[in-house]
């Protein structure tokens, strides 16, 4: 695909995003050079750039050719610097960005810095930074200061600082400019900001310096990662994806930096991801124990105690990146991308029961302690309470694991209670928590039966997704895993039924029907994988695994979903759990799960 090709209407294809971050918020870049997202400071925040989702209002960082060029994008190896390459008729140049931290780590307000070299020859390039409305909330002008013109969006200041980029030339929103490369020329233009508070104007030199200050953290970050199996380098690239939705000041993982790009073309489907699912922790602590011995682990698993503690054992299905809890959703009168609306800010999820995420802290906490770690006394007295809500609330119908306005009593729920009230009595067995196993071991077997009693479906011959229904849930795959809830030959019977009704190719609906309202979920691809290498079926696992990495984008990223026919990206980008998926079946089929 041509990476700079837009629609009419100025929208760029999702395949064409690469994403950069600080660990505070992601910047998302279209292969033709345009920073098409970008909230500040946070990842939460109002985004200052838009254009993602309002072509006309949003907003953007332009920067590229001004002739006609060829596009060639890669991460400098093991970090989450981007090196855009453009070949022009008269040269070469090459631009590398990156959202930067300072010499001793994050700094105290905002800095994009893009840094453009002449390689060969001589290109004519053209920028221009335009702040949008903030999805119609705001709008943004342009205040001139005693040290020069800086951007104002509401309560964020922007202050461009250039070094060889021409003349700065300001209109009342926004500033632009032309420059010429030359072989071994340098450019600079950094973009710093700060919001409600004083904006620091830093030397030009020390921007381009943070370049390699961020680059070296990343490198430092990298070199945590131990793994030396099949598909390294794939491993290692989904893990700093996931770095990148990682929230630095709290140790919470976004879900995606985005809000709000559709699963179809029907549009309905849009949803904020820029929030903290209890799910993702759990998936991320397995991938980081497997791939080395990361710092991360701790945070990750001190955000999920703290942030489910707070809630008194009625666990919050998502938090805000901060731990909070969301308040509300709000609708935004923009088109959304490519004009599929709706565009929101929230998530309606947030209010929802689903069982599953109780199996989720268990197991996160159980393969925390496993690895040698020890709880507090205030966590470990927390879990005992959240076992025993388990014995009281997993017959209650829920939302499930797919958010879904109909409470049902799925199956894949009560497995994940179970999962739950087994890890339980393991950690009191091993003098990790307090309470009252014997009542846990007798709910963990009553749950058991009665699954195998309602949701085995005997003349389908799979677990279906709930009771008298014929129809299939790829998430019960996700308890096919060594000590999960099954991994004979009723689970090896469902993977089959999957695999017959609900695979287009090597990629995977979410359950029966979805075909018709929305588009294959990458991570149930890489899921059906992981359940293939744990029932034993290697080759199967192993072919499948070759035909779905090459699905990603030209730098490696997944977003939500994946045309069938085409292999176009929908939905939110870049997503965790697409990452995490590809992370986990690359550990079962290298047997470090």
């Amino acid at each position: 695909m041509d990476l700079a090709v837009r629609d009419a209407a100025g929208y760029a294809d999702l395949r064409s995003y690469a994403a950069i971050g600080d660990t505070r918020t992601v910047a998302l870049i279209a292969g033709d050079g345009s920073i098409d997202w970008l909230p500040l400071p946070d990842l939460h925040s109002v985004p200052v750039f838009a254009r993602l989702l309002d072509g006309p209002g949003g907003g953007s960082f332009e920067l590229c050719p001004r002739s006609a060029h060829r596009v060639r994008r890669e991460y400098e190896h093991g970090t989450n610097v981007l090196v855009t390459t453009y070949t022009t008729a008269t040269g070469t140049v090459r631009v590398t960005d990156a959202l930067t931290v300072g010499v001793t780590g994050p700094l105290p307000w905002s800095e994009l810095v893009r840094l453009v070299e002449g390689v060969t020859g001589t290109v004519d390039m053209a920028w221009r930074v335009a702040p949008g409305t903030g999805l119609d909330t705001v709008s943004p002008w342009v205040h001139d200061t005693g040290h020069g013109a800086v951007l104002r969006m509401d309560a964020v200041t922007m202050a461009l600082r250039t070094a060889g980029a021409g003349p700065v030339e300001y209109d009342d929103r926004a500033a632009s400019g032309r420059f010429t490369t030359g072989a071994g020329s340098r450019h600079v233009l950094a973009l710093v900001s700060s919001q409600g508070e004083p904006l620091r104007l830093p030397e030009v030199r020390r921007s381009e310096e943070n370049v390699e200050h961020t680059r070296r953290q990343w490198r430092r970050w990298s070199g945590q990662f131990t793994y030396d199996g099949p598909w390294r380098d794939e491993a290692l690239r989904s893990m700093l994806a996931l770095k990148l939705l990682a929230y630095g000041p709290s140790g919470a993982i976004a879900a995606a930096a985005t809000t709000s790009l559709p699963e179809s073309a029907a549009g309905g489907k849009n949803w904020d991801y820029r929030f903290a699912w209890l799910r993702d922790s759990t998936y991320a602590l397995h991938c980081m124990l497997a791939f080395g011995d990361f710092e991360d682990v701790h945070a990750s698993v001190s955000w999920l105690l703290r942030t489910a503690r707070a809630r008194h054992a009625k666990l919050p299905v998502l938090a805000r990146l901060d731990g909070a809890q969301p308040d509300g959703v709000a609708r935004h009168d923009v088109p959304g991308w490519r004009g599929i609306g709706p565009v929101v800010s929230g998530n309606p999820a947030a209010e929802q029961l689903q069982l599953g995420v109780y199996g989720d802290l268990f197991d996160l906490v159980h393969t925390y302690v496993g690895a040698g770690n020890v709880l507090d006394l205030e966590s470990a007295r927390f879990l005992a309470s959240a076992a025993d809500r388990v014995c009281d609330i997993w017959h209650r119908p829920d939302a499930g694991m797919w958010e879904l306005p109909e409470y049902r009593h799925y199956t894949s729920s009560k497995m994940a209670c179970w999962q739950a009230l087994d890890h339980a009595v393991d950690l009191a067995a091993d003098g990790h928590i307090p309470g009252t196993p014997d009542r846990w071991r007798r709910e963990r077997d009553r749950i058991a039966a009665w699954v195998h009693e309602h949701c085995w479906n005997a003349e389908r011959r799979a677990y279906t997704w709930y009771p008298g229904t014929r129809a299939l849930d790829t998430s019960v795959l996700l308890h096919a895993r060594r000590g999960g809830f099954d991994a004979g030959d009723r689970m090896r019977a469902t993977v089959d039924a999957v695999l017959e009704e609900l695979s287009a190719g090597p990629l995977i609906y979410r359950y029966s029907g979805a075909d018709k309202e929305e588009k294959t979920f990458t991570a149930c691809a890489f899921w059906t994988v992981t359940a293939l290498a744990s029932l034993g079926r290697r080759a199967e696992a192993e072919q499948r695994m070759g035909e779905l990495l090459p699905l990603a984008n030209d730098v490696g990223l997944y977003t939500e979903m994946i045309d069938a026919e085409d292999h176009s990206f929908w939905g939110n980008a870049p997503q965790a759990l697409s990452h995490l998926a590809v992370t986990t079946a690359i550990t079962a089929l290298a047997g470090t799960e």
